[in-house]
C-alpha cells in the first residue's frame, strides 16, 4: 500500500462543537472521523443520567451530531468512530439508529462494549488500589457505581474490518479511537505486533491520535503562548486538525482549507505535551510511546510533519476509571459593593460559618474562594492588603459545602437570603442557592488485561 489515509478530529469532549467536523468532511478529504466524547470525568455525568433513566448513560450529543454529519459522510464514504457510548454503548447505538432511520438513512453500526468491570471491582477478593495514593478499594467498594477499563484499538479494527460505517464504543482510550482506523486502513500489525518496526508504527499512530483527540486544541484553540495567542486567525470558524498518515507511519498534521485556527510547530507541540506525565513512557492499551525522538517539521501552510515516535509492547494491565458515591455538595456565590467590600464579604462569610455550627449542620469541607482575586491561580495569587480590597468596586465570594448529608446540602442555600436585608449593606445578589447535587468520587486503578474482554456487535441496517 502506497497511499496515505486522512483522518479528522471529531469532538474533544461531551458538548463540543461539530460544525468544524462538517468542514473537515466537506473540504478536508478525510476517510475517517474519530470523535472523543469522554473527558476524564464525563462518566460521572453519564452515571447521574443513568440514575435518572436506565436507558441513558451515553453522550446524547451523538444523536444530533450524526443527524448533521451522516448525510455529508454518506456521499463521501467517510466512516465514523466515537466513544459516545459511555456507560451504555448499545443504548447510544440504538438511539442513533432510530434517529437516522427516521430520516431515511440506514448505516451499518457497530457497538463495542466489554469495558464495564464493576463486578470485578466489587469482588471482595480483588485488590484494586488507588493509582495515586495506594488506598485500598475496600474503603469505597460498597459505594462504587461504575467501573470501566480503557479498551484499546483492536475491537475498532475488527468493527471496521466487518464493514461498519459508524462505530460506537464505551470507554476506549482516547488516542485508540484514531489508531483503530489507521491500523485497519494501512494494514499495520496490532494484536500480533512483535517487531520494533511494528511498535514504532503504532507509536506514530498513537501520537497522531493524541494530537487530534482534543478537537480545536490541536489547531490553535486554547493556545496559551503569551503574546502569540492573539495571532491565531478566526477562532470563531476554527478548523479541527486532520492527520495524513502514510503506511510507514510518517504523518502530516493539517486542517481543512478555508477554516480558522492555526497548525504550526508551536500549536502542535503544545498539544503533544498535553496531559503527558512522562514523555518517555506514555502508556496506552496498544503500545507504550516514547516521545523522546519525535521530530516536528513545520512545512508552512498549516502543515507539520511528524516522525520519530518510538514504541514498545504494552503492559499486561489496563487503566480503570471507577466512580463512587462521595456525599453531596452545594454552592452559593454572592457579592458586595464599595465601600468596605472586603470587610463585608468577611463578615458575611463569618455569619455563614456561625449558622452551620449553631444549626449543627455536619460537613466535610467548606471551600471558599474569591472570583476575580484568586479563583484562577489559588495560592499563586496572594490577596492584596485589606485596605486595598476595601476600595474595590465589588468583591464576590464563592462558598462550596461538601457534606455526607443530602439534607444539609439542600439546606445550605437557605442560610443566605435573609442577609439581603439583615446582613452587611449593598449586597450584589446571590447565585446558586438551589445548587445541591450528589458528588461522585473518581477511583483510578489498574486491572490485569486478561480479565477484560472487549465485545463487538454489528447492528445491521434496519431498512
Amino acid at each position: 500500500m502506497t497511499h496515505a489515509i486522512r483522518i479528522g478530529s471529531g469532538l474533544g469532549f461531551y458538548g463540543d462543537n461539530w460544525e468544524p467536523v462538517a468542514a473537515s468532511i466537506e473540504r478536508g478529504q478525510v476517510q475517517f472521523i474519530a470523535s472523543d466524547h469522554l473527558a476524564e470525568l464525563t462518566l460521572a455525568i453519564l452515571q447521574k443520567d443513568r440514575q435518572r433513566d436506565p436507558a441513558l448513560g451515553y453522550a446524547r450529543d451523538v444523536v444530533p451530531m450524526l443527524l448533521r454529519l451522516w448525510p455529508l459522510m454518506q456521499t463521501r464514504g467517510v466512516r465514523f468512530v466515537c466513544n459516545a457510548g459511555g456507560l451504555n454503548p448499545m443504548g447510544a447505538a440504538q438511539a442513533v439508529r432510530k434517529a437516522l432511520a427516521a430520516a431515511g438513512w440506514h448505516p451499518r453500526i457497530a457497538v463495542v462494549s466489554g469495558d464495564d468491570v464493576l463486578p470485578l471491582l466489587q469482588d471482595p477478593a480483588g485488590r484494586y488500589d488507588h493509582m495515586m495514593n495506594g488506598a485500598d478499594v475496600a474503603s469505597v467498594r460498597e459505594r462504587l457505581v461504575f467501573g470501566n477499563a480503557y479498551l484499546g484499538a483492536q475491537p475498532i479494527v475488527d468493527a471496521l474490518d466487518q464493514g461498519a460505517d459508524i462505530v460506537i464504543t464505551g470507554r476506549v482510550a482516547d488516542a485508540a479511537l484514531f489508531l483503530g482506523p489507521l491500523v485497519h486502513a494501512l494494514g499495520w500489525k496490532l494484536a500480533d505486533a512483535s517487531t520494533p518496526e511494528d511498535f514504532h508504527r503504532l507509536a506514530q499512530g498513537l501520537t497522531v491520535g493524541h494530537l487530534l483527540e482534543c478537537s480545536g486544541q490541536g489547531s490553535g484553540g486554547n493556545f496559551g503562548s503569551q503574546g502569540s495567542w492573539q495571532k491565531i486567525p478566526d477562532l470563531a470558524h476554527i478548523g479541527y486538525p486532520i492527520a495524513e498518515v502514510w503506511p510507514d507511519g510518517t504523518a502530516y498534521i493539517t486542517k481543512a482549507p478555508g477554516t480558522g485556527g492555526l497548525v504550526n510547530f508551536d500549536t502542535v507541540r503544545q498539544q503533544l505535551l498535553y496531559e503527558v506525565h512522562n514523555p518517555h513512557a506514555y502508556f496506552s492499551p496498544d503500545v507504550v510511546l516514547d516521545m523522546g525522538q519525535i521530530q516536528l517539521h513545520d512545512e508552512g501552510q498549516h502543515r507539520v510533519r511528524l516522525t520519530g515516535a518510538q514504541g514498545r509492547a504494552p503492559t499486561d494491565q489496563l487503566k480503570v476509571v471507577a466512580g463512587f458515591k462521595d456525599g453531596f455538595k452545594a454552592e452559593v456565590s454572592w457579592g458586595f459593593s464599595w465601600p468596605d467590600a472586603w470587610d463585608k464579604v468577611q463578615a458575611a462569610e463569618s455569619m455563614i460559618r456561625s449558622q452551620l455550627k449553631e444549626r449543627q449542620m455536619p460537613f466535610d469541607e467548606l471551600f471558599v474562594e474569591y472570583p476575580g482575586l484568586n479563583s484562577a491561580h489559588g495560592p499563586l495569587a496572594p490577596l492584596p492588603p485589606a485596605a486595598e480590597l476595601n476600595e474595590r468596586a465589588e468583591i464576590w465570594v464563592r462558598m462550596v459545602l461538601r457534606t455526607p448529608s443530602k439534607a444539609v446540602a439542600d439546606g445550605f442555600g437557605r442560610l443566605f437570603p435573609w442577609m439581603a436585608l439583615s446582613g452587611p449593606a449593598y449586597t450584589c445578589g446571590f447565585q446558586g442557592m438551589n445548587s445541591a447535587s450528589e458528588l461522585l468520587g473518581i477511583w483510578p486503578t489498574l486491572i490485569p488485561r486478561h480479565q477484560v474482554r472487549a465485545r463487538l456487535e454489528i447492528l445491521e441496517p434496519n431498512a
